[in-house]
C-alpha cells in the first residue's frame, strides 16, 4: 500500500478510500469543506448549502451530510442559522485533577452552573460501588459544566454528608469541589475510573444545551482517601464535539 509523503501521525490510512475504490461522494464534499475549514479560520463562516452545493456541483442533501458529519466531530459549530468553524477541542486529562484546572490549563475560562443540591438515604446500588454503608446521608451535586461560558457538560457529584456536612452553605456551586475538599484537609489516594461513549437523555441534552443525537463521552468515577475510605461517586457526561481525554503511559 502507498502512502502520501505529507501523510500526518495518527491520521486516517487512506483517508475515506475503501479497497474497492469508489469513494462515497458526501465524503469527497466533506473533505472539500474540511479543507476550506482551514482557509477560514476559527469563527468563520461557511458557505451556505446552497452555495457549497454550487462550488462542488452536487445536490444540497449531499452537502448537508458532509456538514452533519463535520458538525458531529466537532470541526463546525452552528450559530444561528449560520455555521462556523470550531476551535480546537478541549483536551481533559485523565487525572486525579479538575476539572477547573484541566480547562484553564488550556486557556479557558472555567465554569459551573448548579442544577441542583439535595441529600437522601444512601440507595442500595450506590453503597455496593462506593464502600459507603446503605441509608447513611449522602449529597448529590448536580452541576452544568462551562467553559468560557459555553455549556460543553454535566457533572452528577455523590459524597456522604458526613465528610462534608456543610456542603449546602459553605460550598460555592461555581468552584472547584476538589478545591472545597483540599480546603477541608480531605486528601486524594487513588480511583477507578471509566469511559463509554452515549446518547443523552432528553433532559441532559437540554440542560447541555445539545441535540439528544449529538455523541456524548461519559466518564464513571469512584474516588478513595489516602486511607481507603470511599469519597466521592461521579458521573460527567462531556459533549464528544468539544472533548477530547489524554493520558501518560508508562511500562
Amino acid at each position: 500500500m502507498d502512502y502520501p509523503n505529507d501523510q500526518a501521525p495518527g491520521a486516517p490510512v487512506r483517508s475515506g478510500i475503501p479497497e474497492h475504490g469508489r469513494i462515497p461522494k458526501y465524503y469527497a464534499v466533506k473533505a472539500r469543506i474540511a479543507a476550506l475549514l482551514e482557509e477560514l479560520g476559527e469563527g468563520g463562516v461557511i458557505p451556505t448549502e446552497r452555495d457549497l452545493a454550487e462550488r462542488y456541483d452536487v445536490a444540497r442533501e449531499t452537502v448537508r451530510q458532509a456538514v452533519r458529519d463535520l458538525v458531529l466531530e466537532g470541526r463546525l459549530r452552528r450559530r444561528g442559522r449560520g455555521t462556523v468553524v470550531a476551535g480546537p477541542k478541549l483536551a481533559q486529562p485523565l487525572s486525579l485533577a479538575s476539572y477547573t484546572e484541566g480547562v484553564r490549563k488550556q486557556g479557558r475560562t472555567p465554569g459551573r452552573t448548579l442544577v441542583t443540591l439535595d441529600r437522601f438515604p444512601c440507595p442500595d446500588p450506590l453503597a455496593t460501588e462506593t464502600g459507603l454503608t446503605r441509608g447513611e446521608p449522602v449529597w448529590h451535586l448536580e452541576r452544568v459544566l462551562l467553559a468560557d461560558d459555553e455549556r460543553v457538560g454535566l457533572e452528577s457529584t455523590y459524597v456522604a454528608v458526613a465528610r462534608v456536612p456543610r456542603l449546602d452553605s459553605d460550598f460555592d456551586p461555581d468552584s472547584s469541589f476538589y478545591g472545597y475538599l483540599a480546603a477541608q484537609g480531605v486528601t486524594f489516594g487513588d480511583a477507578d475510573e471509566r469511559i463509554e461513549t452515549v446518547l443523552a437523555t432528553p433532559r441532559e441534552a437540554l440542560l447541555i444545551g445539545t441535540p439528544p443525537a449529538l455523541p456524548m463521552l461519559l466518564i464513571h468515577r469512584v474516588s478513595r482517601d489516602t486511607e481507603g475510605r470511599p469519597l466521592e461517586r461521579v458521573r460527567s457526561l462531556y459533549r464528544g464535539d468539544r472533548f477530547s481525554f489524554t493520558t501518560h503511559l508508562q511500562g
